[in-house]
């Protein structure tokens, strides 16, 4: 018989349901409640890429940490069985510890292949993104809540490569929080799959930190164009949030290829149109090492026994055909209305994409 105690959660005025914080509101075995953490070097010599996530409904809490530095990716994966406090964000090395929550987080990997100790610090204060649905038919495959935030990072980053001091004025950091339902490996598939294929999806996730203001865009369109999510804001403290309208991407991809090299944002504020110019410094797919599809040697909230930890090292120059079908985040230097920022570009572009000239998944820039 389950274990069905009340847990240390349930000690606060918290809950929204009348269920025990161990539990969730849907029965879904897709539930999910997860954040990442990117903290990139202005330079374009390091990107680390962090996260942790939690599986109610089937019983999972695992971690993840992915750091490039040149052609080198190390990756540290963790999996356990998901226990009673959920306040606790530990899986084999990685930590998360809320020190004070919105405001200041400590990040912590004590691994012998990758290893860090960080402090990351809100600049600005946390924004809600748009509220994403996603079906396929009349089945709900995704339905999220996210908040997205910038600030600096300082500590140490240690590896193979040698020891990175990651100083508040030349490193950046960006996070996103989200939770929902969103589809676990086995889940989408057979005869559902086959009867609404994918013809094609196009996405960007942009969050930028510039010394005194923070812009998040985001896209997200069908083969054709059809745009499912949208959203540009600019973010001033003092300011009221200005919305920057209908955000258009001309993206310069390295020919044979989906991978940009350069891109101008359009941001359409009536009272003042604007250009956000993007400058990629360094590049790691979610597919290696992060566990987001179509990763083939490990994907988030998949059972992998108690205790589990994977440490993997790719080396770049080599093919990843899989890499290719995944999301991207980029590290990258951003130019808008004089001023530099840093942050991540975010893309994934596969199969048809009307708008881009790409007419199915094998179709490439020129």
């Amino acid at each position: 018989m389950a274990d069905d105690r009340p847990v240390p959660l349930d000690e606060y005025p918290v809950h929204q349901v009348a269920l025990s914080m161990k539990h969730v509101a849907t029965g879904d075995r897709n539930a999910y409640d997860r954040c990442i953490f990117h903290v990139l070097d202005h330079q374009g010599r390091a990107l680390l890429i962090t996260g942790l996530g939690v599986y109610p409904n089937v019983g999972v809490i695992d971690a993840y940490a992915t750091l490039r530095t040149g052609d080198t990716l190390h990756a540290v994966r963790a999996s356990d069985a998901l226990g009673d406090d959920r306040m606790r964000l530990t899986v084999g090395p990685l930590r998360i510890e809320v020190a004070e929550p919105l405001r200041r987080i400590r990040l912590h990997c004590d691994d012998g292949s990758l290893s860090y100790d960080l402090v990351w610090t809100a600049d600005f204060p946390a924004l809600w993104e748009p509220h994403h649905l996603q079906r396929r038919g009349d089945r709900l495959t995704l339905e999220g809540r996210r908040f997205v935030q910038a600030g600096s990072v300082e500590g140490v980053i240690r590896s193979a490569e040698g020891e990175f001091e990651v100083t508040a004025g030349g490193w950046t950091g960006t996070r996103d929080r989200s939770w929902g339902v969103r589809p676990l490996p086995g889940e989408e598939g057979g005869r559902l799959a086959e009867e609404h294929p994918t013809e094609g999806f196009h996405w960007l996730w942009c969050p930028v930190r510039f010394e005194d203001r923070f812009l998040m865009v985001i896209v997200q369109e069908d083969a054709d164009g059809y745009r499912t999510l949208n959203d540009a804001t600019l973010v001033r403290p003092g300011h009221r949030d200005r919305q920057l309208g209908w955000p258009q991407a001309e993206i310069t991809y390295r020919p044979g290829t989906r991978h940009p090299e350069r891109a101008l944002v359009h941001l359409g504020d009536p009272r003042k149109p604007r250009e956000l110019e993007v400058e990629i410094l360094s590049s790691s797919p979610l597919a290696l090492g992060a566990g987001y599809p179509p990763a083939d040697d490990w994907q988030h909230g998949t059972w992998r026994g108690r205790g589990w930890t994977d440490r993997r090292t790719y080396d770049l120059t080599a093919a990843h055909p899989l890499a290719a079908y995944g999301v991207t985040d980029h590290a990258a230097r951003f130019r808008l209305d004089g001023r530099v920022g840093h942050g991540i570009f975010e893309h994934g572009s596969f199969g048809r994409h009307d708008p881009s000239g790409f007419t199915d998944f094998t179709s490439v820039a020129p």
